[in-house]
């Protein structure tokens, strides 16, 4: 748990059968920069302050482990079991609340520690996930996503 008494972390699931995501817009004299998976899952995370690394391996074996996905037989089975690809990206938009007519981010964890969980997550994701591709977001920036969903099969997970 957070110091704060809520989660530490909350994730957000969503089958896909490909996403893409920006992760470097244009400049002057350079493309957008782009990461691309095919079948599988994309993996919304945010930290909430008083994460810390020991929250890891329970957020990366669950995610990797929960039922969500459709295999070709219609069976619901793991991203790992599926075998699907994986895009993880950061959004802290997830941990917003209600205030009047604006959201309020006072719970999100700093920039600085927020960014080293994230990419300790991303890390432990592709060592367990070392068959299938992997690809993740920048944390900190602006990304434009596209998705093809196959449901919707979106689910909420706070740890």
């Amino acid at each position: 748990m957070a110091e704060r008494g809520g989660p530490a972390a909350r994730a957000v699931l969503q089958q896909c059968l490909q996403a893409r995501l920006q992760v470097k817009p244009a400049e002057q004299e350079a493309e957008a920069q782009f990461v691309q998976i095919e079948r599988g899952m994309v993996i919304y995370i945010c930290f909430f302050k008083g994460a810390t690394d020991d929250l890891l391996p329970k957020m990366a074996s669950t995610l990797l482990n929960l039922r969500l996905c459709e295999s070709d037989s219609g069976k619901m089975v793991s991203v790992s079991e599926l075998p699907g690809d994986l895009l993880i990206v950061p959004q802290a938009t997830l941990g917003g609340k209600a205030k009047g007519r604006a959201l309020q981010y006072h719970d999100n964890i700093g920039k600085e520690d927020g960014l080293r969980l994230y990419a300790a997550f991303v890390s432990l994701c592709e060592q367990r996930l070392a068959a299938a591709s992997v690809k993740h977001g920048t944390y900190g920036n602006r990304q434009v996503l596209t998705l093809d969903t196959n449901g919707p099969y979106t689910h909420l997970v706070d740890f």
